[in-house]
């Protein structure tokens, strides 16, 4: 009969912790405190008169989802069931999330290549990291939707994520700490219309909070930046190495990592979720993800590294 790893304390760190006393790491920056800050927080129009700014000659709204964000613009381009979307990534990779795909079902088919009936290509600029060579894009002459859920921040070599798709769709609790929302940027000749009402209780509040956080979001991109060679530095004495090769305006959304030869990344994802720690494997590739947001201090990048190598290490 199997048995509980036995908790241990080892450089100041509770490792196979009970469930009830394991911390809790989100690839978002959302804390449980939040709760009760983000309400405090003034009504203020800050956050509506950036996005006009960033957005400028193209409309945007806000959704309660980047996923809502996705179905928002699939049906603005009224395509057809036998029409196919394309669907693009960074890396190449053929895996792509069912919070994608299942979007694209309820509409029409999709395809990882180019196809004879492909009405639209469906770019996904992975966790932070933008795809590369988003402008070549547009001599397909098709309408492109640009996934950026996890990309905020981040930006193009050439500075153009959000202006070549006819489309892009935003997650805000990737960057915010937010439970709930998102942001849909999109051309003015497609007619969109979004399930948060303007004015309403939800706008308000995600206006609030985005509001209170714009002056700190160049700080947050840097933060995160930082996160990421620190995390690097630390993993690559694990045989762990970046994923992706950090280019001046990309942003991790996670920090993305390639695992050493033998490791069970399906049993590691387990011992990072009983350690608190919101992690998955990069399917498709020995690649493996956590946390990377900029609420994160040292201390915390020390209990990632402690984490991970007491399960590559057999500790």
């Amino acid at each position: 009969m199997s048995t509980a790893p036995v908790i241990q304390f080892r450089n100041g760190f509770v490792l196979h912790p009970d469930p009830f006393y394991a911390p809790s790491y989100r690839i978002s920056p959302f804390r449980t405190e939040d709760v009760a800050r983000n309400l405090r927080l003034p009504t203020s129009t800050s956050a509506a008169q950036a996005l006009d700014q960033r957005f400028a000659a193209r409309r945007w709204c806000f959704t309660k989802c980047g996923k809502e964000g996705i179905a928002l613009a699939l049906r603005a381009l009224n395509l057809k069931p036998d029409d196919c979307v394309t669907i693009l990534t960074t890396t190449g990779n053929l895996y792509i999330s069912g919070c994608v795909t299942r979007e694209i079902e309820k509409v029409c088919k999709w395809s990882r290549q180019m196809q004879d009936n492909t009405a639209a290509l469906f770019v996904n600029h992975e966790f932070g990291f933008p795809y590369r060579g988003l402008a070549e894009l547009r001599r397909h002459g098709l309408p492109i939707i640009e996934d950026a859920c996890h990309s905020y921040l981040a930006d193009t070599p050439g500075q153009d994520m959000g202006r070549v798709g006819d489309f892009i769709v935003f997650s805000l609790p990737k960057v915010y700490p937010l439970q709930m929302g998102g942001v849909l940027s999109y051309d003015p000749r497609y007619e969109v219309r979004s399930c948060v009402p303007t004015g309403g209780e939800l706008e308000l509040y995600l206006g609030a909070v985005m509001s209170h956080h714009l002056p700190q979001l160049e700080q947050a991109a840097q933060d995160r930046r930082a996160n990421h060679h620190a995390l690097a530095e630390r993993f690559a004495a694990l045989g762990c190495q970046p994923r992706f090769e950090l280019l001046e305006h990309d942003v991790p959304g996670v920090f993305m990592f390639t695992l050493p030869s033998g490791a069970d990344p399906a049993a590691m994802k387990q011992h990072g979720w009983a350690h608190g720690i919101e992690c998955s494997v990069f399917y498709g590739e020995n690649a493996f993800f956590i946390p990377v947001h900029q609420r994160l201090c040292e201390a915390d990048l020390d209990y990632f590294h402690i984490v991970f190598s007491s399960f590559l290490q057999g500790i």
